[in-house]
C-alpha cells in the first residue's frame, strides 16, 4: 500500500470516528475542537484499528 493510500485511509477512519462520537470535523484546520473531543476521536480510531487487526488475525 502506498503512503498516499495509507494517509487517505487514516483520514477516512478519522472522519468516520468523528461522526460516531458526534464531533463535526471539516477538511483542513480543526483547531477549534476541545482536547476531550480530539481524544474521543483518537480513542475510537485505536479501537477500530484493534478490531480490524483482530479480525485479520482470526482468518
Amino acid at each position: 500500500m502506498s503512503n498516499k493510500q495509507s494517509k487517505a485511509n487514516l483520514e477516512s477512519l478519522k472522519m468516520q470516528s468523528a461522526n460516531e462520537v458526534g464531533v463535526n470535523l471539516g477538511n483542513g484546520y480543526n483547531g477549534d475542537i476541545t482536547a476531550r473531543q480530539a481524544g474521543s476521536i483518537g480513542g475510537m480510531m485505536v479501537k477500530k484499528m484493534i478490531e480490524s487487526y483482530e479480525q485479520g488475525a482470526r482468518k
